[in-house]
This record gives structure tokens, sequence and C-alpha cells, in this order.
């Protein structure tokens, strides 16, 4: 590898009035918006891309004026080549470089296998693993200074639960990229990193959880270790720490965020009897 080509991170070596440039999809909802007014707060542009709804990107946009920021929104549907170009173009345009993308948007039909279609498994390409590979062909161009990308995963992409198969493997697909990425882009100071949250509190969980035939969502919490859903807070404050200083020599790497649901099996403790039941803390007059 040769070291020439390495280029210092956007957070080392800039020059004190350089202010960072986020670009977020999906940004005026859900954890997109709550990411993009927490790096408004930290000072900045945030540019906040949406597919539809102008008046609550507009109000995001309003809120990260408010918060300290400076930001703008991009109307660009992300399922086309042509948004991703002309999302990124926009952003050339007017800020003329970059050093944050997070690859946020998504969505997908929820079926059972022998139900989904050829055209089915195209949109969920096209919708969840398209853009983030061609956003982040993009991004590279912009990053004149070293920079980070970000991509949000899901617990299906390591677990298997109904009706998730094609959003769960484009998630696995896109931690795959990850890795690839990750090498490819190091020598030019870029860090690609993922986030895969398990139930986070959102209007895509409600979603999901009223499919059709899907069980109660109750019976997930009881199982996850620290009985309850996460929120967007934390799964944006995980983000925000993967575009910092502090992580600087991370890259290639999913971060974890589910309150510990990943890591536990059957016989779940939740369900063990009285005899196994977990004691309080023990404190030390114990």
């Amino acid at each position: 590898m040769n070291s020439a080509h390495r280029k210092n991170g956007p957070h080392g070596n800039r020059t004190p009035d350089r202010e960072l440039v986020s670009l977020i999809t999906g940004a005026s909802r859900g954890i997109g918006r709550t990411l993009a007014l927490t790096l408004a707060g930290r000072g900045g542009t945030v540019v906040v891309n949406y597919k539809k709804n102008a008046d609550l990107a507009q109000k995001t946009v309003t809120e990260i004026e408010e918060a300290g920021g400076q930001g703008f929104a991009v109307r660009a549907d992300v399922e086309t080549t042509e948004g991703v170009t002309e999302l990124f173009d926009e952003v050339a345009r007017r800020c003329g470089r970059l050093d944050h993308f997070v690859s946020n948007a998504a969505a997908s039909a929820f079926k059972n296998i022998v139900d989904v279609g050829p055209h089915h498994l195209d949109r969920s390409y096209a919708m969840n693993l398209r853009p983030f590979v061609l956003g982040a062909q993009q991004a590279v161009k912009l990053m004149d200074n070293g920079g980070r990308i970000v991509a949000l995963s899901s617990y299906g992409s390591i677990r298997a639960y109904p009706t998730y198969a094609m959003l769960g493997g484009m998630k696995a697909a896109i931690e795959s990229w990850v890795r690839y990425m990750a090498v490819e882009f190091a020598p030019y100071g870029i860090n690609v990193n993922g986030v895969n949250g398990g139930l986070i509190d959102s209007d895509s969980l409600e979603f999901f959880y009223n499919v059709e035939g899907m069980p109660p969502m109750r019976g997930v919490l009881d199982r996850i270790p620290a009985r309850r859903p996460g929120t967007v807070r934390e799964m944006a404050d995980t983000i925000v720490f993967l575009l910092g200083e502090g992580a600087g020599y991370i890259t290639g790497q999913t971060l974890v965020v589910d309150g510990g649901l990943s890591i536990v099996a059957p016989p779940f403790f939740a369900d063990a009897g009285e005899a196994l039941e977990l004691p309080p803390r023990p404190t030390r007059d114990a």
C-alpha cells in the first residue's frame, strides 16, 4: 500500500475554520433526523436528503439551524441511479466537498420467501444496497481531506425471523461491502463502518410489528437482556462516535446496538423457572 496516497482524515489535521459537511440519506425522520440534529449541535453543514415530504425535510433544516448548524434539503430518490447522481451533484455544487456520508434510507416489502417475486428482489436491491454502493463511490470523489462513511444495518442481517429475508439479505450484503470499502478506501484516509440496530423504537418498528401474523413485540422485548427497545438517540450517538475523532482507528466494522438481543439464545433467561431467576445485584454489604 502506497502511503503517499493516504490523506489526513477530516478530524485530525484539518484547519480549525474548516466546517464539516455531512450528508444523510433519509434524514427527514427517524434515526436520520435525530442524527442530523445531533450533528447540527456540533456546527458544520448537514445535507438533509428526502424523497417525498418537503415540509418535513424543511422542518428538519429549520431545527438544524436552531441547533447552531447550517443545513439544506435535497429532494432525490436514491432508489434510482439518477437520483443518487443528482444528490451528490447538488452537494458538490453547494459545498464543493464532503466529510461524512451516512447511508440511512431503507425500505422493503415484508413477505415469506415463497411469496417474493422478481420485482420485489429488484426493488429491495435498488432501495437498499445500490444507493449505498453508488453513494459511496460519489462520496469518495468529494472527500478531499479524508472522511467517514457509515451504513445503517439491522440485526436481520445476522438472524432470521418472519418476512425479513429480503431486507435482512440486503443488510448482510451492506455489511460485507463495508468491509471491502474499508480496505479500498483506507489509502484515501476514509473510514467505512456500519451500525447494526436491533429493536429500535421508531415508525419502522411499529410498521413491521403490524404485519399480519407477526407475533407480539412484547414477547421479543422480554428476551432482550436490556428489557426494552433501543432509541433513535442511541443509534444516532453511535453513528456520531464513528464519525468522530475517537473512531479514527476503527474501520471495516459493524457496531451492534441491540441491548444484547443478538447474543442470547434458547433456553432464554426470561423463560427460566424461579430456581434460575437472576438475583438482585450484589452489594459489598451482602
